[in-house]
């Protein structure tokens, strides 16, 4: 493993925008994890970036360390007691279909998550009636202040909606997931029922990172902002989608700063308009503030 310094991290994000990281390392196992920590200045900010598919790095960069899992952290184990052992780095739509077609249900909803297996842990992702706190059986985290890896189960993480008790200063390693026995061919059929919907209600195929906001208790975002008009507004090179509300896509282009200033115009209005005060899903990583002052 190499530690490099000034890493453009756009391209390793579904918006593809934001700067370079100070340093970036793609450790292979908990002994190269701990040896890239271990190469940086104790103060050090640590980010550990998966599928890039919930955050926005800042157009200046991520001024730390960031970390992109691989080798031992993009393994799949199906375990004789029905239970699946996945890494911190794999995707959730493979863990989802490698479940399907060994027979294993209860994993379905992931297929639609462009996520990987610690984001979902970190945030309780979840889809489709369904979220991650309903199907983990423990995590493997690493605790950069204790400097030891250890196991977690529901009740340690708190989950809550969209969130858990995990933060920056926690590196998730991995995680085993329940299952039941199911039919392949059913779930499979499942899987594909699932990926049909998302295409007919999402903007696929656009940079975009899902969904926004979280939804407010007993409403959806997604509704409220379409029912201001909403769609189409507009912040330089990023949009609220026109087919969801609660997306926002980018055109080439775009910078962080613009999603920065269309997430916060969005909040605004819907705050005025209605009380509600909508809280960002998104990730907004680097320093922002520095651009909006500078």
């Amino acid at each position: 493993m190499r530690l490099r310094r000034d890493v453009p991290l756009a391209p390793m994000t579904t918006y593809k925008v934001g700067g370079p990281a100070a340093w970036f390392a793609e450790p292979a196992s908990v002994d190269e994890l701990v040896a890239a920590i271990g190469a940086v200045p104790p103060s050090t900010p640590i980010l550990v970036l998966g599928r890039g598919s919930n955050v926005v790095v800042a157009d200046a960069g991520y001024p730390g360390l960031v970390l992109r899992l691989g080798g031992d952290f993009s393994r799949v184990e199906l375990r004789e007691d029905g239970t699946i052992a996945a890494g911190a780095a794999v995707p959730l739509p493979r863990l989802a279909r490698l479940a399907a077609e060994a027979g294993r249900a209860g994993l379905g909803f992931y297929v639609g998550i462009p996520g990987s297996v610690g984001g979902a842990v970190r945030m309780n992702a979840g889809g489709h009636g369904s979220d991650t706190a309903e199907v983990l059986v423990d995590a493997t985290v690493y605790d950069l202040a204790a400097g030891e890896v250890v196991r977690l189960g529901g009740v340690e993480l708190c989950f809550g909606y969209r969130r858990s008790a995990l933060d920056d200063r926690h590196v998730v390693l991995g995680a085993r997931f329940a299952t039941e026995p199911g039919e392949p061919a059913r779930l499979d059929a499942e899987l594909r029922a699932i990926t049909r919907w998302r295409r007919a209600h999402q903007p696929g195929g656009t940079l975009n990172a899902g969904s926004v906001f979280k939804n407010p208790a007993g409403d959806h975002a997604g509704r409220i902002i379409d029912e201001l008009g909403l769609k189409g507004y507009r912040v330089g090179r990023v949009a609220v989608s026109t087919l969801h509300g609660n997306f926002f896509v980018a055109e080439p282009g775009a910078t962080a700063a613009e999603i920065r200033r269309l997430v916060e115009e969005v909040r605004r209005i819907v705050a005025e308009r209605t009380g509600i005060e909508l809280e960002p899903e998104l990730r907004f990583v680097g320093d922002f503030e520095e651009e909006a002052t500078g």
